[in-house]
């Protein structure tokens, strides 16, 4: 893919938000807070990274949109539309949602095509127009030397261009994505990158958990900082300071020395 470069955006206009998370709060029991009261509204068009401790309430956020998990209180609006009574397969078909899972997300026993194949039949009728975006997916994310591989054979790196591939055959217009740089090489991060920029330009909306400060500084329109309770939303330029950091890690930010070389950056 292309080489890397930086992006941002330096304006956001002033239109109704794609996502509207209202005053949402999740809990497994009464000692087991997850979510408490968060309200987000997110832009057409932006990357945002989801930043915060283990724990924070980061995968729960993202599982919460797709479905896959019913908040305790609260509304996911798509375009003013409350979604919290559709199912997932819904919303993956009307309101163009894909998640690309932290684990898994394929069907191990399934080659890297048939897995393309067996997603791309739900989502896509006609197919001729699966065969070609198909074809032009195992082309794009380099698995033509893996098509007939068993998904469980492949490496870290190819495992992540597989899901990736597959989260993109519906053509997402929201692309959840729960830490896609976590075990892969540096080529496939750097690619992944990449991706991310080519699906900006285009319109969609990427949602990133993500755990590296120097790539959500570098790359992330849009910075949530979040343990259990929002603790700052916005641009990445006014998030992204060494107080708003401190506030959300509180003292694992000291114990993590990538994390405190890119807030060091931020106070000097």
């Amino acid at each position: 893919m292309s080489i890397i470069k930086k992006f941002r955006i330096t304006k956001i206009k002033n239109t109704k938000p794609l996502i509207s998370l209202k005053k949402i709060s999740l809990s497994f029991s009464k000692k087991h807070l997850v979510l408490d009261n968060i309200s987000l509204d997110i832009s057409k068009g932006q990357i945002i990274g989801l930043l915060g401790p283990n724990g924070a309430g980061k995968s729960s956020l993202m599982n919460i949109i797709t479905g896959l998990i019913k908040p305790n209180v609260g509304e996911v609006m798509i375009k003013d539309q409350n979604i919290n009574d559709y199912p997932i397969y819904l919303r993956t078909t009307k309101f163009k949602i894909s998640l690309v899972p932290q684990i898994g997300g394929f069907f191990s026993d399934l080659s890297a095509e048939d897995n393309l194949n067996a997603v791309g039949e739900i989502l896509i009728k006609d197919k001729q127009k699966r065969k070609f975006k198909i074809e032009n997916l195992i082309s794009k994310f380099e698995l033509d030397v893996v098509r007939k591989v068993e998904a469980k054979f492949l490496s870290g790196g190819m495992k992540r261009r597989l899901v990736i591939s597959m989260s993109l055959l519906g053509d997402p217009e929201i692309l959840l994505m729960d830490e896609p740089f976590a075990g892969v090489d540096a080529a496939t991060e750097s690619s992944i990158i990449s991706l991310l920029h080519e699906l900006r330009k285009q319109g969609k909306t990427i949602l990133v958990v993500h755990h590296d400060l120097p790539t959500a500084r570098n790359y992330f329109d849009m910075l949530v900082l979040l343990n259990m309770r929002l603790v700052d939303f916005g641009p990445t330029q006014e998030v992204f300071t060494y107080d708003k950091l401190q506030k959300t890690y509180g003292g694992r930010l000291t114990i993590l020395s990538e994390v405190a070389d890119a807030v060091r950056q931020t106070k000097s």
